[in-house]
Order: C-alpha cells, then structure tokens, then sequence
C-alpha cells in the first residue's frame, strides 16, 4: 500500500466524471449557458457536485447555507440532495449573476428549495434573521474573507453540521512561493487552511477532489 494518493490524470479523471457524477443534461446546459452569459467558468467540478450530495445525504441535511452561488450550479447540486421541504440559502454578491442563477434554478425546478440572496456575503452575515441551524455550510467566494465568513456562521451551525470551503488547494499553487497567478488568493487560502485547522470547534480534513475540499464537522 502506497502512502502517497494515486495521481489523477486525465483517463482516471474521465473515468471518474463519467461513473460518479452529479452532472446532467441541466447542469451542462447550465454551464453552457453561463459561457455565454460571460460568467467565469470556475463551477466545481462533476465529482465535486456529486461528492457534496453524498455529504449532505449523509448527515441528512435539511438546512444548507451557500456563500457564493456564480451560476447556480452548486446551489442546484446540493439542493437536489435535499429534502422536498429543505431550504439551500446562496449569497451573491454580483447582481447579474444572482438573476442568471435564479433563472437556472427555475429551469431546474428547485425553486421551492432555493433562496438566492444578492448581497455581500459579511453584510448577510451580520444582518440576517436565521430561523433555524444550518446543517450544512458551502463556501466558494472571496478567499480572503473565508476566515471571517466561519467565525459569523459558526454559531449558527448545529452541532455535527459541516463547513466546507472550496479551492483548498489554491488553484493548484498552494505551497508555491511564487505563484504563477492569483498570489493574494494563494495567500488567504494557505492562512485560511492552517486558521481552520486549529478552530478548536471542528474536526478538519482536506478531500483531494476537484481543487479541493477543506472542510470540518462541528464539535
């Protein structure tokens, strides 16, 4: 048994993508459609999609909070692998973008599910009414407000519910000194790895999917 993980190249991958995806037709057109909407095209990836399912279906989530949402496709993702009467709360910060992805959830039926929020995610933070813990919490935004983002939702997350954020492994140059792009994300993520980490509430680990996982289980 090696103690190294096997590499995923791109044959591996496929394989992967095309047994053990939370991607349909919907959400390929949905990215589709969000390339010529001129959205970035840095949804996560199919694993990622199906991986997120397997976690909320696991601790039978019912709550989940996005920070977030770009095109809907995690938003739609997750939601799917909620109850009928779930609620999957995602923040925008960018106008256009909220209005594409509520599009895109009523495309996929999830309306009843789905709230999007079009703010700043701190200010919705700070601001918000929360009726009930969130047994779930998805973060893919601003690298630099992550730290700031667990500490505000934290105290709303119920014991046993999971934070998770996206890009752990910072596009790849994590333990680069001189990343070849994106030196001030590469940054935040290598503090915000090392910051949640040692959050006495959770019991961390980083999931080597898509550009990683890190995520914790509140204790």
């Amino acid at each position: 048994m090696s103690m190294l993980p096997t590499p995923v190249d791109e044959e591996l991958f496929n394989y992967i993508t095309e047994h053990f995806s939370g991607e349909d037709d919907v959400l390929k057109n949905l990215k589709e459609e969000a390339k010529l909407a001129g959205l970035p095209s840095i949804a996560i990836s199919p694993d990622q999609g199906r991986f997120l399912q397997v976690m909320l279906k696991s601790i039978n989530a019912k709550n989940v909070l996005e920070i977030g949402t770009l095109g809907g496709y995690s938003a739609i993702s997750m939601a799917r692998a909620l109850p009928d009467d779930g609620t999957l709360i995602t923040v925008e910060i960018e106008f256009e973008r909220a209005v594409f992805a509520k599009n895109q959830v009523e495309k996929a039926g999830l309306s009843h599910i789905i709230q999007i929020q079009n703010s700043k995610a701190l200010d919705f933070l700070k601001n918000y009414e929360f009726e009930n813990e969130f047994d779930f919490v998805f973060c893919d935004a601003d690298k630099s407000e992550y730290a700031k983002i667990l500490d505000l939702v934290t105290p709303h997350i119920r014991k046993g519910g999971i934070f998770a954020a996206d890009n752990a492994f910072a596009f790849g140059f994590l333990l680069d000194t001189k990343p070849e792009r994106n030196p001030e994300d590469v940054k935040s993520m290598l503090s915000f790895n090392q910051y949640f980490k040692n959050k006495k509430e959770y019991l961390t680990c980083i999931v080597p999917n898509g550009d990683g996982i890190i995520m914790g289980i509140k204790l």
